[in-house]
């Protein structure tokens, strides 16, 4: 049987790589105005991606512009499903209008982490997407409790590995303060995003082989060097036979 993968990004985010990133993936993780991102930056995100063949997602975070949204913010369950879905919809109704849809949800930064480790916030994300549209996959972290919840809840789910992100031996992601937390070498992302896409997981930190089973593979946009990172997986991917495609 053919393998396939999704190749995932987080974009607009103003790094200015956008377009290149989106001749290489198949889903763009659209940011929409918690982090990062306002109305004119979804507008020519989602054309681009309607362009470049690649399927729109909503990439809400905290209200935190200030810090990137990487800082965990002490909003209520309440506030959490508000402020989700108000982005979502934001994003949906400009996709509309450029004959476009969103179809899946990937949460950002310190709200995604949240998310798969409190029930609570799991919810809170769930009902905003819920709000929105109720058939959105939402998208986290391969392994983690929060996926469970989010199907648990009649959600639609799918699990998420890193090609540009070290894990730990017990299957975290090595925490960004590290130095070597991010992989910023192109053979060394792609060797970990065919080790994922063949089913044989990651090697740890600790040089431990993790096992991880995903069904899209995250590439950061708002690195230095998404771009090369992104077209070393990509050509492997291709080479090896794996057929690239969007979640779905």
């Amino acid at each position: 049987m053919t393998r396939s993968i999704d190749l995932n990004c987080d974009m607009g985010e103003g790094a200015g790589s956008d377009a290149a990133l989106m001749e290489l993936v198949t889903s763009a993780n659209i940011a929409c105005g918690g982090h990062a991102g306002d109305e004119q930056s979804m507008r020519v995100a989602v054309r681009e991606a309607v362009r470049r063949g690649c399927a729109v997602g909503a990439h809400p975070g905290y209200p935190d512009r200030a810090g990137f949204g990487r800082a965990a913010m002490a909003l209520s369950p309440k506030e959490v499903e508000a402020c989700v879905a108000g982005q979502v919809e934001q994003l949906a109704a400009i996709a509309r209008q450029e004959g476009a849809r969103v179809r899946h949800v990937k949460p950002h930064g310190a709200l995604y982490h949240a998310a798969m480790k409190e029930r609570e916030i799991a919810a809170a994300v769930a009902a905003g997407v819920r709000r929105v549209d109720a058939g959105l996959v939402l998208v986290g972290l391969a392994g983690a409790r929060g996926l469970e919840w989010w199907r648990d809840m009649g959600m639609r789910i799918a699990a998420e590995a890193f090609a540009d992100r070290r894990y730990e031996g017990d299957g975290s992601l090595r925490q960004r303060g590290h130095a070597d937390a991010m992989i910023e070498d192109p053979r060394e992302a792609a060797e970990q995003a065919s080790r994922i896409a063949r089913g044989v997981g990651v090697v740890a930190v600790d040089g431990r082989e993790v096992g991880v089973s995903a069904a899209t593979i995250c590439i950061h946009g708002d690195s230095a060097v998404a771009v090369a990172l992104a077209r070393a997986v990509r050509t492997k991917l291709d080479r090896e036979g794996v057929q690239v495609r969007p979640l779905g």
